[in-house]
């Protein structure tokens, strides 16, 4: 009897699909990219992720091991279990003209490394054509506040006009999606500096819009929405923290609606996932104790079902920000906010978003690192519960609060 070949899913099976979870991801353990992970730490990584339901995960450039490391990992994990599935949104970094090389970055001229990284994302994708079924042209590399490398549109439609006319010539799988990946107001759902004739061209030429959104980090930047209200005050310390994160979700579908407002305008109908978004679990900066007291793990885990039950209902792909936490991000400042975006902490242990899953025995004989995963705080809640911090009396937005 002849054995029947694994059937892969396209990008246009994956994206959308409530049964393929999406996760933004790194592996690395330590404070600095020079120590990078093992092919045999990836493969811990990639079982932990798949216990969760992730399929599909989100990587950020090619010109490191990692990139390569993680597709080897998957192609392992496959060879040893056919029925084994993950899949891989590559990333291209996309830098200006002297980005990080203490010169004057040049915003208007791009580097000359892009050519190798796009060149390498092609090598990779036909390489792995059944795990890369998306190539992301850039990371937040439009938006304007990305001082230190952003690039006009033009550079993205160029690399992404590219990577499209080589699936046409046969020389990229024909059913790869091409996307950048960028903040919310890059594709035109924010301020109007943004919107020029390249975006326009930039979203008819991609396959799908990956949009970002981070009402995190607008605690601090635009707390129109954070806070509570005097007529709160009657409910429950968890009533009260339920309804603020409601409106953090609420504030993350008016980005994601404005954006798809003005692909409409344009004449334009396709997908628009979320390439990013998350709620970090701790921070000594702008969104802890001496500001706007948005971070603990108990808020991230909210945000985090909320999220998820959102995008799952609408169809929409949610590349959560991020699996496990990486402490290279802010190497400088252990406790800032960017090195605690995981799910999971650098150890393996679970945050209180996923308390229930290891309830479930989802990560039973499973390992990082030689650690077994546990909850954090030995899963006791009323700790956790009294270590949160309430937000921050206010009035909000009425407009906003109905965002449908």
């Amino acid at each position: 009897m002849q054995k029947t070949t694994k059937q892969y899913k396209s990008a246009s099976e994956i994206l959308g699909n409530p049964n393929y979870l999406a996760m933004s991801y790194g592996g690395y353990r330590t404070n600095s990219r020079r120590v990078q992970p093992t092919v045999s730490q990836l493969k811990e990584d990639m079982k932990i992720l798949s216990a969760m339901g992730v399929k599909i995960i989100r990587t950020y450039n090619v010109h490191l091991p990692e990139a390569v490391n993680v597709l080897k990992a998957i192609k392992e994990l496959r060879q040893e279990n056919p029925e084994f599935e993950m899949y891989v949104m590559l990333g291209a970094w996309i830098d200006c003209k002297n980005a990080w090389t203490g010169f004057e970055p040049n915003h208007h001229e791009e580097s000359e490394r892009n050519a190798a990284e796009i060149a390498h994302a092609v090598e990779l994708a036909n390489e792995y054509p059944e795990i890369i079924k998306v190539i992301a042209v850039g990371n937040e590399a439009m938006v304007k506040w990305a001082t230190a490398y952003y690039v006009q549109p033009s550079v993205i439609l160029k690399w992404v006009n590219h990577l499209q006319n080589l699936k046409k010539k046969g020389e990229l799988p024909k059913d790869l999606w091409i996307t950048s990946s960028d903040n919310f107001a890059s594709w035109g759902g924010g301020d109007k500096e943004y919107h020029t004739k390249e975006l326009n061209e930039l979203i008819k030429a991609v396959d799908y819009i990956s949009m970002h959104t981070y009402p995190m980090h607008d605690t601090h930047y635009n707390p129109i929405f954070w806070g509570i209200s005097e007529d709160e005050f009657q409910f429950s310390k968890e009533k009260q923290l339920d309804l603020a994160m409601n409106r953090s979700v609420n504030y993350a579908k008016s980005q994601y609606n404005s954006v798809k407002k003005y692909m409409q305008s344009l004449g334009v109908e396709k997908p628009i996932h979320i390439g990013e978004t998350g709620w970090a679990t701790f921070s000594n900066e702008l969104y802890g104790s001496n500001d706007s007291k948005a971070v603990d793990e108990y808020k991230a885990g909210i945000f985090y079902h909320k999220m998820r039950d959102w995008t799952n209902e609408a169809g929409i792909s949610c590349f959560y920000f991020e699996a496990f936490d990486e402490p290279w991000k802010d190497a400088g400042n252990p406790n800032g906010s960017e090195n605690h975006f995981g799910l999971f902490t650098v150890d393996g242990n679970a945050k209180y978003a996923l308390w229930n899953l290891v309830d479930e025995g989802a990560f039973k004989k499973l390992k990082r690192d030689g650690n077994t995963i546990q909850k954090t705080l030995n899963g006791n809640l009323k700790r956790l519960l009294d270590s949160v911090e309430m937000p921050p009396h206010r009035e909000f937005e009425k407009q906003l609060m109905e965002t449908k």
